[in-house]
């Protein structure tokens, strides 16, 4: 009598699924199934949000500011010149002096008043423009009508307006250029008015950045202290 091989027993049946819980390709899920989904998306958007616009917009700019108003008062408070107790101008923005006896600092483009520090902008003409062109030629004859026996070359920061309109400082060769008509206008010696450019003029930055220039502002209120 030959003995028969056990048969292997079939697979258990894979639990049935409870009645309303099978979902069809494509079918929604129940409401409250899909708000919690929406809600565990949203959570950690809204608190990343919260937590950045905590940290740019009033953590971060608290500490520049403490640390602004600490280490550098005058700068934080907008480098503020004071003549006798009251403001007269900032060496961080330029202003228009027009008479001879002043340096005159670079044409500013901006509107509806030269150096408008709540309009900064340029003219935007172009090289090829004829705006810029003819006034270019106005700005030359007007430092030639300002000192007629100066024959030198205009230097160019004279005669053209820089990209923000508010630059406070001129090259060293822009004020060179205008130092004999101070000094004849105010009645100084040239070499006088030649030492008080030297005492102001600024080097490069580190060395290395920029271009030597003067503040036209302070070499200006300098010069009103000279008898």
């Amino acid at each position: 009598m030959s003995i028969q091989p056990a048969r292997a027993a079939p697979p258990p049946a894979p639990p049935t699924p409870r009645e309303g819980s099978r979902h069809a390709p494509g079918a929604t899920l129940p409401r409250a199934a899909s708000r919690a989904l929406l809600t565990a998306a949203l959570r950690p958007a809204v608190v990343l949000f919260v937590l950045l616009t905590l940290l740019t917009g009033i953590v971060y700019p608290l500490a520049v500011t403490v640390v602004a108003q600490v280490l550098f008062p005058h700068q934080a408070a907008g480098s503020i010149v004071m003549r006798d107790g009251r403001a007269i101008g900032s060496v961080l923005i330029g202003q228009s002096f027009s008479d001879p006896g002043h340096f005159w600092g670079r044409p500013s483009a901006t509107t509806p008043q030269p150096y408008n520090g709540t309009a900064s902008n340029a003219s935007n003409f172009g090289p090829l423009n004829p705006a810029l062109t003819d006034a270019i030629k106005a700005r030359i004859a007007t430092l030639r009508a300002a000192d007629p026996g100066n024959t030198a070359p205009v230097p160019v920061d004279l005669v053209t307006a820089s990209g923000s309109g508010l630059d406070p400082h001129i090259s060293v060769a822009a004020a060179s250029y205008q130092a004999a008509r101070v000094a004849r206008a105010r009645g100084l010696p040239l070499q006088r008015v030649r030492a008080l450019l030297a005492a102001h003029s600024e080097g490069r930055l580190l060395g290395v950045l920029g271009e030597p220039r003067v503040n036209v502002l302070e070499l200006n209120l300098a010069l009103d202290t000279q008898k």
